[in-house]
């Protein structure tokens, strides 16, 4: 069997040539902000694909760096004062933060109507209800979804299963699967004999960042793999949660990485801060 690569880059690159298009149609500019403290590299390497798809869809973007000592009361000053700027219609405070932050509060702190990464409660609990209110979503769940879409995968009825319930992404692309008629099951670090569970998936997401837990044994003949995992090797080498040259061998579908989910990111966030800037204008 040889598996279809699901290609998230040549996705990417559709999405953001018609955001590109969308936000030339708009009367008035698109600001995304993004907040990020101290010098995590992972992070870094994010917000300039954040900042380069920004400049490639005509919308404006502003990064404001702050350093690690930065306090919970600084970083919601800032993010007040954004939610009170009209220049800026999308922000994002970037994750993982310092371990001195409470992330919830500073989360719960930004306007829902400029959440663009979609993880204020008030959007995350918006898509409980249906996927017509995943208005927006975590963008590497709607990502997710957006690629599947792509190929014609239709999880309607599928034994779906989601390995890590994070909720960045475990578990709102459980709900968001939900929202489409798959039987989810979520697997974490407490989960008994996780192999059990990955060998009944038709449909098998993985999003650990752990290099290549998942192996050749543990999927199902013909399942499709999606591995959110980006693990950097002492060699450089970029690995997934998903041992992809054995499993590639039995798969229906794999992502690989890089190329897979990691574009997806950055072209559904920049797709959500249009889909932001347009609800502003329906619903000032």
């Amino acid at each position: 069997m040889t598996a279809v690569i699901l290609d998230g880059k040549a996705l990417s690159e559709k999405i953001i040539a018609e955001v590109a298009e969308k936000v030339k149609r708009q009367k008035s500019p698109i600001g995304l902000a993004v907040i990020m403290i101290g010098n995590d590299p992972a992070s870094d390497i994010y917000v300039r694909k954040k900042e380069e798809a920004c400049k490639r869809t005509g919308i404006r973007s502003r990064t404001i760096r702050l350093p690690e000592t930065t306090t919970q009361k600084e970083i919601i000053e800032v993010i007040d004062s954004l939610n009170a700027d009209d220049s800026v219609t999308g922000m994002i405070v970037q994750l993982p933060l310092p371990k001195h932050f409470y992330v919830p509060d500073v989360i719960r702190e930004i306007d829902p109507k400029k959440d663009v990464d979609g993880f204020h409660a008030y959007n995350l609990g918006k898509m409980f209800l249906s996927k017509e209110f995943e208005h927006l979503p975590p963008a590497t769940p709607a990502g997710i979804i957006r690629l599947l879409d792509e190929y014609g995968i239709n999880v309607e009825g599928m034994n779906a299963v989601v390995v890590g319930h994070s909720n960045i992404v475990g578990k709102p692309i459980s709900v968001m699967l939900l929202n489409r008629n798959a039987t989810v099951t979520t697997c974490h670090i407490y989960t008994k004999n996780l192999a059990e569970h990955t060998k009944k998936a038709d449909l098998l997401i993985v999003a650990v960042g752990k290099p290549k837990l998942i192996t050749r044994d543990m999927v199902k003949k013909g399942a499709i793999v999606i591995d959110v995992g980006t693990n950097r090797m002492p060699d450089g080498k970029l690995v997934g949660d998903v041992d992809f040259e054995n499993v590639s061998k039995i798969t229906s579908f794999i992502t690989p990485v890089p190329g897979g989910i990691g574009p997806m990111t950055v072209a559904k966030l920049i797709e959500n801060t249009l889909r932001a800037k347009e609800r502003q204008e329906e619903t000032p």
